[in-house]
């Protein structure tokens, strides 16, 4: 979540939104960041590594430049049937930026957003290599299993 750039968007869109981050100072700064602006959302100091998502919770879960492909399963797991997953982060392509991520780890092959969202109908899909090396994705999790 961050210091909760979107989170602020999608609050202000009428979402009931949480925000999840494992840095408290990050979530310290959303917090700040929200009252000032007489906004609520359900913060959260988490590694979600260790603590898992509720299933079939969220109506839409948002992910912007943020990588951790062990993840996947459990944040499509976490979005009702019916709700949507809007993702973007950063591809291979980033490598030619002197800014950003640069290892595998953090950066997506080709295709490879869109292929982990198989079974999904997919809205939004591209890929970009300026302004950065990007893939963005918005899916809608299929109403039956």
């Amino acid at each position: 979540m961050g210091e909760g750039r979107h989170t602020r968007v999608l609050v202000e869109l009428g979402f009931r939104t949480f925000g999840v981050d494992r840095d408290q100072a990050r979530v310290g700064r959303a917090y700040c960041n929200l009252r000032t602006l007489g906004q609520k959302a359900f913060l959260w100091v988490a590694d979600l590594d260790y603590c898992p998502l509720a299933e079939r919770h969220f109506d839409l879960v948002l992910c912007s430049r943020y990588l951790q492909r062990n993840l996947w399963a459990e944040l499509a797991g976490s979005v009702k049937l019916g709700g949507f997953v809007i993702y973007e982060t950063f591809t291979t392509h980033q490598r030619q930026y002197d800014w950003g991520p640069h290892s595998s780890d953090h950066l997506l092959q080709p295709g490879e957003l869109r292929d982990s969202f198989k079974g999904w109908e997919i809205w939004v899909y591209d890929e970009r290599q300026v302004p950065a090396g990007e893939a963005r994705l918005v899916a809608r999790k299929p109403l039956k299993r």
